[in-house]
């Protein structure tokens, strides 16, 4: 079995709203926070699928919004 499959991940997301993996022994970049979700990365990214359901960046959907879009 492959490292990148033994390794536990965790779900973040940053600012926009947008989520991603990152390895769970790794420190976070600067903007990313973890969403909660940690876990084998099939396990992350099938969380990732079930939760992200509008790809839009936070910033586009606000202005969508007052723009009555």
């Amino acid at each position: 079995m492959s490292e990148e499959r033994e390794r536990d991940y965790k779900v973040v997301v940053n600012h926009e709203e947008q989520y991603s993996i990152w390895p769970a022994d790794k420190e976070l970049p600067p903007g990313w926070s973890e969403e909660g979700a940690k876990g084998p990365k099939d396990e992350c990214l099938r969380h990732i699928d079930e939760i992200w359901v509008d790809m839009r960046p936070l910033s586009l959907r606000r202005r969508m919004a007052e723009h009555g879009s």
